[in-house]
């Protein structure tokens, strides 16, 4: 993605400007002398060319090379004001979230949508809120870019020259506007810049970009905040965008009208990705398809904000894919909110209190997530995180005598984004992710924490990444081992074992080369099938919640060679055309004899009597009984074919049913734990492996 940053992007609008503006602003451009013309004409090209080389370029997050702001730059949306206040409760909140039934807690842009330069171009005084990464410096860089463009269709309708402040600048020394602006002419070589600065903002040809207040220093803030608004009164003729960051904005700049940029939506982040790997679309392609998978739903999570997507695109160009261990990349987001970004950005990050270090607010967090995730809460009051934090930190800082929770909060949220108040007084972790990641931490190490996770939260399906997470942050032995003895509580029932013996002694010593636990596994889901398919009552289909999809993804996951469709579903033969239905079983029956499978299958006799069958089929009009009786017939050749006993699944009760998906559950996830693992000694996972969907004698 390198890019040849001296080759123009825009055509200026800065010389005809300046030209107009000069002697008073009585004679055009093509009526001022050569000499002072060609100086005005290279002042206004090297104008650009600084703006481009300052403003127009991206390198961030360690890349290696910089790009062109424009080459990436995806299009943002404002949400109305009015659209960020709040609920009238934490129970509120809730119950719209887990309504939902969604990851994210972001915000997508109002049906109404607002477009950035559609809203800058009616809006002469813009104040853009938005928290860290969002892309708040991004979008008044690219609207400057777009005003050095000059007025186009589909584009800036303003004739004025962007300016861009960083206000961040403004640490120490005297706060002086008009100088700020006449030094940046006079360093691109423009011909008198204090007179020309002052008759541009008189005329109000000026685009002026105020980056950045909330990176302003607090004792400064005030000062600050009295010249802008003292400047925008006195050269009011001119536009205006500001940038704060949202939980810094608390004050009330009498012109402006607030927007706050929206988190990206699918459409946006497809739109990055593809901008981003313009040059290999291929490999954008499948950066999207990945994240759209449900595999990676978490990371996803974290890309509806632009600086965490500019990492992810970075790390699948790097490595062309994700990282496998799952915990590398969340770790790597969390450290790029606590301290990368500001180091980049270079903001001195203010110290709320001595030793409290990035590890420290780390370890603080981590806590505060637990706590509410056991709680199987998200949303907290401020009251109560400033007491977690207040308590959590005497212990860690014991020499401070008065520690103000809510000061800290306050500095969390303004200056990494890891806690946002999502109403008046209400706050949450900005990303589930974060939450799930940091109570992941909290666990790490603790073994009673880990022997109280695999007790009361194996099977729940809030807890997954938790688990996934864990076992990247560590060694997995003993999580495995743990999460492999209390599986095997659920297989108490004869029926069950009866079903995982059969698995088994059905497979076992089979032809094929796959892994013995994955036979099982197909054997399991073929048994599943027929129990599906024997219920040939809806309801009764229904009461038994059967989920056959579990088993058989944990056979693709226990061997990836494996070749195992959804095509193969014997259930599928209720269908009405009772033709067809003999069609596919034999089709199923082909495609088990390709695997090789099962041990002493006659598949070569099963598809002779289905085709006997086939010679047999009701015709429509029969009776439903006599077509309910073929269907019989059709099971029973199969059960007879592999060996399977009707009573072990046609009894199966609504419990047993229950702690087999359970069981199948936990196999599933002890499986996919062992993939994101950082570690595990080649003997434990050969234990857990070949004891996989068995009953130990």
């Amino acid at each position: 993605m390198a890019v040849g940053i001296g080759e123009s992007v825009v055509r200026s609008i800065a010389a005809p400007i300046f030209g107009s503006l000069l002697e008073g602003g009585g004679r055009a451009f093509n009526q001022l002398g050569d000499t002072l013309q060609q100086k005005i004409y290279l002042a206004s090209k090297q104008y650009d060319q600084s703006y481009i080389e300052r403003h127009g370029i991206l390198k961030v997050l360690g890349m290696r090379e910089p790009v062109l702001l424009e080459s990436i730059y995806t299009n943002v949306q404002f949400l109305d004001h009015e659209a960020v206040q709040g609920f009238e409760s934490i129970e509120a909140l809730e119950r719209i979230y887990r309504q939902r039934n969604q990851r994210s807690f972001q915000r997508t842009a109002l049906p109404a949508k607002h477009w950035g330069l559609e809203v800058a171009n009616q809006q002469q005084y813009l104040m853009v809120l938005g928290g860290p990464g969002i892309g708040k410096s991004t979008f008044l860089r690219k609207i400057g870019l777009e005003a050095l463009k000059g007025k186009q269709d589909e584009g800036f309708q303003h004739e004025c020259i962007p300016v861009f402040i960083e206000l961040k600048g403004f640490r120490s020394g005297r706060i002086n506007l008009e100088e700020t602006i006449s030094e940046v002419f006079r360093i691109r070589g423009f011909p008198d810049p204090q007179r020309f600065t002052l008759t541009a903002l008189e005329r109000g040809k000026l685009l002026i970009l105020l980056d950045g207040l909330d990176e302003v220093p607090s004792d400064r803030l005030n000062e600050v905040i009295t010249t802008i608004q003292n400047f925008v009164d006195r050269y009011d003729k001119n536009r205006y965008i500001a940038s704060c960051r949202l939980a810094a904005y608390r004050h009330n700049f009498r012109r402006f009208t607030d927007a706050t940029i929206a988190s990206f939506s699918n459409n946006q982040i497809q739109n990055f990705i593809y901008n981003w790997f313009s040059t290999e679309p291929e490999r954008g392609r499948e950066c999207w398809q990945k994240l759209m998978s449900e595999d990676y739903a978490a990371a996803k999570e974290l890309t509806h904000t632009p600086l965490l997507l500019t990492l992810v695109c970075l790390l699948y160009q790097r490595a062309g894919q994700f990282p496998t261990n799952r915990a590398t990349l969340y770790e790597k987001a969390l450290r790029v909110l606590l301290e990368e970004w500001a180091g980049e950005k270079g903001i001195p990050q203010e110290i709320v209190y001595k030793g409290l270090d990035t590890k420290r607010k780390e370890l603080m967090l981590s806590e505060i997530a637990y706590h509410a995730f056991k709680e199987d809460r998200l949303f907290l009051s401020k009251r109560e995180i400033a007491d977690q934090i207040e308590q959590v930190l005497k212990e860690m800082l014991p020499r401070e005598q008065y520690i103000d929770g809510i000061t800290v909060l306050k500095s969390i949220e303004i200056q990494h984004g890891i806690l946002v108040e999502r109403a008046e007084g209400i706050y949450s972790f900005s990303h589930l992710t974060f939450q799930e990641f940091l109570t992941a931490q909290h666990i790490v190490g603790d073994r009673h924490r880990v022997e109280d996770l695999v007790a009361h939260y194996l099977t729940d399906s809030r807890w997954r990444e938790v688990f996934l997470l864990l076992a990247g942050l560590q060694r997995a032995d003993e999580l495995l081992l743990q999460m492999e003895s209390l599986a095997k509580n659920y297989i108490q029932s004869p029926n069950l074992k009866n079903l995982l013996n059969w698995a088994q002694q059905i497979t076992s010593g089979s032809e094929s080369d796959y892994k013995p636990a994955a036979k099982r596994a197909v054997a399991l889901f073929l048994a599943l099938d027929l129990t599906q398919s024997i219920a040939v009552d809806s309801a009764r289909v229904q009461a038994l919640d059967l989920d056959i999809d579990h088993v058989r993804e944990l056979a693709l996951e226990i061997d990836e060679s494996l070749s195992l469709d959804r095509a193969i579903d014997i259930v599928l033969i209720r269908a009405l055309n009772l033709e067809h239905a003999i069609d596919l079983a034999i089709a199923i029956a082909r495609k088990f004899e390709e695997l090789k499978i099962f041990q002493d299958v006659n598949f070569t006799l099963l598809i002779a009597k289905l085709h006997a069958l086939k010679a047999k089929v009701p015709q429509y009009q029969e009776s439903p009984s006599a077509r309910r009786i073929f269907i019989e017939q059709i099971n029973q050749t199969w059960l007879d074919a592999i060996k399977l006993r009707r009573e072990w699944i046609r009894g199966l009760s609504r419990q047993e049913v229950s702690a087999l998906d359970q069981y199948l559950s936990t196999n599933l996830l002890i499986v996919q734990c062992r993939k994101a693992a950082v570690r595990v000694s080649p003997r434990t996972w050969s234990l857990i492996e070949n004891g996989l969907l068995q009953i130990e004698a």
